[in-house]
């Protein structure tokens, strides 16, 4: 707490010694609710602050999105849902790689590796409306992507967070360039103490995570680029929603890229880009808790190795016709090793073990995308993509092989109205996903007796984007059919509905293929009431049917909805966010996805913040906020069950946490 104090002071130091200058123009200093600027997309930017509290990972800073939240375990590394779609239905891509976490339970998706302040701008694509960024991605495409920099000279941001339970987030991020190449570093660190929840009870959730990056160019022509980059991150987090924490999150990805613009009168740009991801897991129930397991020590160790390429083809065929069409391959192995003991150096011994590979995919997809412009106001973009998907199943008596040729499409229609007062949409888009790794393995998806079908989504997207003088807004909604939607159970027992099942420890994993219905919508408006106050809102509301076994299906989330006012003096930007989220009771208990069950229903709950902001000078910014200022007692629907952890006091769900305060120092140069 001490030095969080002092990082505080420092900031409030910063703040008497700079003359506030005017911020009666300046752009938004506190992103609150991210708004769809174009059909189907929304973009934000990475590095701004955002409430609730600047996020520590990729998950936290997706869930200010309407339509999306997140799945918490702990203090970090919870699973973002968007639309009540997660793992596999949304597609994460990190700077162009995509790959998995290595655990068999899901403690680190994707996003547990991402540092968000590290990228520059965050693009949600909703539904299966782009074929350019993997297969099966039902719910949407998440794309953390750095942009271009100043071709000359140096730039950067540096920052710095404080806040309550001992949290700490610094970020460095310089960019040097000339005529000749370019050079950009990265680093990051984030720490945190166990969190109190409304009720005041302390949740075993601290952390502790690093990450540095480089990336190098060379540019021999304007038009041309080569480059290498490095990723390493480390990490440590404690979890409230099982017996087993993670003491080791080491990330390495390596990737090298050359691109190409201006190659002839139709060929725009070609493009390739080679990558190499390995994970290294750790995960033990005795070396981030204070008292010795009472069921013996146990610690179990699985890494996951990716490689990928995709060449990208950008074609200029006339005036109004551009294409897009693209290589892809990517194979992606899982392995694993574990011991138990009656002492923690028994337990300890597990390094001395062989890894034995369970699962090992490899897919080789092509893909085009077509954007026709048919007249001044519409515009039509069509997509097609083909993969072939082989998977092996090692950790068997008898191996086990899948394969399957996997499509996907989407076409879509976009109008301005003449006086670009508003844009309307209308799009179709089919794809289909295979079993990802938890569903083959840690829920008997893939045996020798048994095979989960892929799932085949077909979804309708329509909706509108207004602007109207000082207000805009947009609705964007969707319908979808799901065949073999892939249901998950777990339980002490395995399920009476589905058959294809896998024992662990303490319950069983069950799978199996039904048919689903989904539709929802989101919707924001922002706008400003006078000079000085400006108002935003957003809402988003999906309903699921399981169709098969005629009941609601399993983990959708409630109504949310969230409307902010935001004043802008002449030194202080200030302003009160309230979220509501409705109460959830359409469940189906001990049913749902591999990232989370359906545990119980949940109530409403209104939560209330606030913040205020200034420039301390042109490139500094300090930021304040206050979370949950009513230190309110709740747990998002989609949450995990809560597990004893001994020291600590029991819950039923992994609550979010009570009243935070938080305080953050920004520079850009």
């Amino acid at each position: 707490m001490q030095r969080s104090r002092i990082y505080l002071a420092l900031s409030f130091a910063c703040l008497s010694a700079q003359t506030l200058g005017d911020t009666q123009n300046q752009e938004e200093i506190i992103v609150t609710a991210p708004a769809m600027a174009a059909p189907l997309t929304v973009t934000i930017d990475a590095k701004a602050p955002q409430q609730p509290m600047p996020a520590n990972d990729g998950a936290a800073f997706l869930k200010t999105t309407p339509g999306f939240t997140v799945i918490r375990k702990g203090g970090t590394s919870g699973d973002p849902v968007f639309r009540g779609q997660a793992a596999s239905r949304l597609n994460l891509v990190m700077d162009g790689m995509a790959f998995g976490g290595g655990c068999g339970s899901r403690m680190d998706p994707p996003t547990a590796y991402i540092f968000p302040e590290s990228y520059d701008t965050v693009t949600i694509i909703k539904g299966p409306q782009t074929v350019a960024h993997g297969a099966g991605h039902s719910a949407g495409v998440v794309l953390f992507e750095n942009t271009a920099k100043p071709a000359d000279g140096f730039s950067g941001d540096l920052s710095l967070l404080s806040s309550a339970w001992n949290r700490t987030d610094a970020l460095a991020d310089v960019h040097w360039a000339n005529a000749q190449g370019f050079v950009d570093l990265s680093a990051s660190h984030a720490e945190s103490d166990d969190y109190e929840d409304g009720a005041g009870k302390e949740v075993h959730s601290a952390y502790q995570r690093r990450s540095g990056s480089i990336r190098v160019g060379y540019t021999p022509t304007p038009l041309t680029e080569l480059s290498i980059d490095f990723t390493q991150s480390e990490a440590e987090a404690a979890y409230a929603d099982r017996g087993m924490d993670g003491v080791v999150f080491d990330r390495e990805s390596y990737g090298i890229t050359a691109r190409h613009n201006g190659i002839s009168e139709h060929l725009s740009s070609a493009e390739i880009r080679a990558y190499h991801t390995y994970i290294d897991h750790v995960m033990d129930n005795y070396s981030l808790r204070d008292k010795a397991p009472m069921m013996g020590y146990m610690v179990s160790n699985p890494d996951r190795s990716t490689d990928g390429i995709n060449v990208t083809l950008e074609w200029h065929l006339t005036d109004a016709r551009s294409l897009t069409t693209g290589l892809v391959w990517q194979s992606d192995e899982r392995s694993n090793r574990s011991m138990m003991g009656m002492t923690k150096a028994m337990a300890d011994t597990y390094t001395s073990k062989p890894r034995l590979v369970d699962l090992s995919t490899e897919s080789v997809g092509v893909f085009a995308e077509l954007e026709q412009q048919l007249d001044d106001q519409t515009r039509w973009i069509s997509g097609l993509r083909v993969d072939d998907w082989d998977a092996d199943r090692l950790g068997l008596a008898t191996p086990v092989s899948a394969s399957e040729t996997l499509s996907a499409a989407f076409t879509r229609f976009e109008y301005d109205f003449a006086d670009e007062s508003a844009t309307t949409y209308f799009g179709i888009g089919y794809t289909e996903r295979p079993m990802d790794y938890w569903e083959a393995v840690s829920a008997g998806g893939l045996t020798a007796t048994a095979q989960l079908k892929p799932e085949a989504t077909t979804q309708v997207d329509l909706g509108f984007l207004w602007r109207q003088g000082q207000w805009n807004g947009s609705v964007s909604a969707f319908y979808g059919l799901v065949d073999d939607y892939i249901l998950i159970y777990s339980g002490m027992m395995p399920s009476p509905r589905l058959h294809q099942c896998a024992s662990g420890m303490m319950s069983v994993t069950c799978s199996g293929n039904i048919d689903a219905e989904r539709y929802g919508f989101e919707a924001d408006v922002q706008g400003q009431l006078s000079s000085k106050l400006s108002v935003k809102a957003n809402v988003a509301w999906v309903r699921a049917y399981n169709d098969t076994h005629d009941r609601a299906l399993a983990q959708t989330p409630p109504l949310d909805l969230t409307v902010s006012l935001e004043h802008k003096g002449k030194a202080w930007t200030s302003g009160v966010v309230a979220r509501y989220i409705s109460e959830q009771d359409r469940i189906d208990r001990g049913y749902g996805t591999i990232v989370g069950q359906d545990i119980s229903a949940t109530g409403d709950a209104t939560i209330l913040s606030v913040h205020t902001s200034t420039q301390l000078a042109r490139d500094v910014v300090l930021a304040l906020g206050l979370d949950n200022i009513a230190d309110t007692d709740y747990a998002e629907h989609l949450s995990r069950a809560g597990s004893a952890v001994e020291g600590y006091p029991a819950i039923d769900k992994v609550s979010e946490p009570g009243r935070t305060w938080w305080a953050k120092l920004s520079y850009s140069f």
